[in-house]
């Protein structure tokens, strides 16, 4: 028998109102995981609105016109699934895994929360002194500060330069026609996506979705263009009273659908693509100056983020920086070894099979890939696309992409006593 394709599992429908919905089938398995997706973000605020759609996706969960907040919490964990959501730069995701069976049940309350919410005043208050809360843990994680101010610096006026949870003065002045009013702005049936990956049949999630969302007009959704500013790379120093030293030294990187992505996914596996990446080799096994370092890589829909983080003593600072700087040029102007070159290929497509073996992992996928491409990337693609990308390839691009002039340092060390 003729195995099949990846692709013949995932089906795409488009209702008359915009709204788009993915599914792939995975009939191996017993469970579904079902997101309803807004194409909106942190990015999508201007500065008086900053941290509501981070805001609105926690009262999403306060209550419907007829559900109270404790029983969409019941309504899943009673028959042994889970709700919950996210809030990034460019979207927000609520979903929910349960055993298949309950799909009916699923998409019933995520459809509700999004199409009814009540968003009680007495809850409004209450979830501000939460997200507030929230915000001052953050700011207690060194890293964390020092990634936000990073951050900001990095995309400096521009709407990605703004923290996800907003600001305490912006968040403590909503209201709920603040919340009304950004939903009807976008939370338009064209601007959402429903993505089901499990034992799922598509046309029962087309059936299911168009009793909720088919009636509902869509009106268009505005976009604003948001041109990137010129990068102030001066370094940033910072202090708090904490014990250990943190350090960034980063970039803007690729968007999701760079021509040189792979490139970099590829140079991002060797640096610090795990303990055996020459990052954590050098730094943390030849002389134990961290015990943490790795590099994050980040892309968005016009641009990313791209670095290296290291949590280190002190005194280790300078030390910690010139082998970082080290390692970026000899990527830049050496030839990766075929042996090295290989084994990162392999890692790469290995992290890639391994993270598709739960429906929540697929689900996503499924999504951002639909969000991003508008059209589903399979496996194969991905892996043929890596298998391309030869070491002259990699060298090419770092040259260019590992210059120190496009890099922003920041730093976060202890307060003097």
């Amino acid at each position: 028998m003729e195995n099949l394709k990846e692709i013949d599992y995932v089906t795409k429908s488009t209702l008359p109102n915009g709204l788009r919905i993915v599914t792939e089938r995975i009939e191996s398995v017993k469970s579904i995981s079902v997101g309803i997706w807004v194409k909106t973000g942190s990015r999508n605020e201007n500065k008086e609105q900053a941290g509501v759609t981070h805001f609105l996706e926690h009262m999403l969960f306060k209550g419907t016109d007829k559900r109270t907040a404790f029983d969409i919490a019941q309504s899943m964990e009673s028959v042994g699934g889970y709700l919950n959501a996210f809030t990034s730069s460019e979207y927000t995701c609520y979903y929910a895994r349960c055993v298949d069976s309950q799909l009916p049940r699923a998409l019933d309350v995520l459809s509700d929360m999004v199409l009814n919410p009540s968003f009680p005043e007495e809850e409004v208050e209450k979830e501000k002194k939460v997200v507030i809360e929230e915000m001052k843990m953050y700011r207690d994680s060194p890293d964390d500060y020092l990634f936000e101010e990073f951050t900001t610096r990095l995309f400096q006026g521009h709407a990605l330069g703004r923290p996800v949870l907003g600001f305490e003065d912006t968040v403590s002045a909503f209201s709920r026609q603040d919340l009304y009013e950004y939903m009807r702005q976008r939370y338009q049936p064209s601007n959402l996506l429903v993505a089901v990956a499990g034992n799922v049949e598509h046309e029962e999630v087309i059936r299911l979705v168009s009793e909720y969302f088919d009636k509902n007009n869509t009106q268009e959704v505005i976009n604003e263009e948001q041109p990137m500013g010129v990068l102030n790379n001066e370094k940033l120093a910072l202090t708090k009273p904490i014990e250990q030293t943190h350090y960034i030294l980063g970039r803007r990187g690729l968007d999701f659908d760079h021509k040189d992505k792979y490139l970099l996914l590829l140079a991002n596996t060797v640096l610090g693509g795990g303990m055996s990446s020459r990052l954590h080799q050098n730094v943390r096994e030849k002389y134990g100056y961290c015990y943490s370092i790795q590099t994050f890589n980040q892309s968005y829909s016009d641009s990313g983020i791209w670095g290296v983080y290291v949590g280190t003593d002190k005194e280790y600072v300078e030390h910690v920086h010139e082998l970082v700087v080290a390692e970026l040029e000899k990527i830049r102007t050496e030839l990766i070894p075929e042996k090295e070159f290989s084994e990162a290929k392999s890692q790469l497509k290995g992290k890639l099979l391994l993270s598709q073996e739960n429906t929540s992992n697929r689900m996503m996928r499924l999504a951002k890939s639909e969000l991003y491409f508008d059209r589903f990337i399979t496996l194969d693609e991905l892996e043929a696309n890596i298998d391309e990308v030869s070491a002259e390839d990699v060298l090419d691009f770092a040259k260019e992409f590992f210059d120190q002039a496009n890099f922003l340092e920041a730093v976060l060390t202890p307060e003097e006593n």
